[in-house]
């Protein structure tokens, strides 16, 4: 298995295991840290297959408005990526979950959610937010993250969002928790 579909009643919802910097989605989200500089795993991916300009675009944002707090987001062009957006959003680092992680999980992927809408777009891409190095139990986060995605796509005119996800055991529980909120999904190559 490397993709489950979903299709909701107001869009559809794709799981893959995959690399998102290929993802031919509108916009990609990246997991950013705070400072928009880059960093390791999905970021540092999404920064070396855009080009130096990404970075040059996120040091200007942080010069106008300071670093961005968890649970926001911010939009640049995607310059050498397919997708023509990245939205930069930065999760919360796990502590034990009672520092309001959940709220600013679920806010990060709202706030991408809303850029997207804002710019008109139909397509986003998703990383699995926070649960790399910041260290967000996948089980709690895929819940979190469905729910969120699924009321995105019944508010906006979005009219499909994908997650990709590292690895098959990633990709299989957030399939599993798909499963018990959308029902079967359809198994894709």
């Amino acid at each position: 298995m490397k993709a489950v579909s979903h299709e909701t009643a107001s869009g559809k919802l794709v799981l893959r295991q995959g690399d998102i910097t290929k993802s031919r989605a509108q916009a990609i989200v990246n997991a950013a840290n705070s400072s928009l500089m880059g960093g390791g795993g999905v970021d540092g991916a999404i920064h070396r297959a855009a080009g130096p300009k990404l970075l040059e675009a996120c040091r200007e944002i942080v010069q106008e408005q300071g670093q961005l707090p968890p649970g926001e987001a911010v939009i640049t062009p995607g310059f050498e990526l397919p997708a023509r957006y990245v939205i930069h959003t930065v999760g919360p680092v796990w502590q034990q979950g009672n520092q309001g992680e959940a709220e600013l999980l679920q806010s990060a992927y709202r706030s991408s959610i809303g850029l997207a809408a804002e710019y008109g777009l139909t397509s986003l891409a998703f990383p699995a937010i926070s649960c790399g190095v910041y260290g967000f139990p996948v089980e709690l986060a895929s819940e979190l993250a469905l729910k969120t995605i699924a009321s995105g796509l019944e508010q906006t005119d979005l009219e499909e969002i994908s997650m990709y996800l590292f690895s098959e055991k990633d990709l299989s529980i957030w399939a599993n928790q798909a499963e018990k909120l959308f029902g079967k999904g359809t198994e894709e190559e």
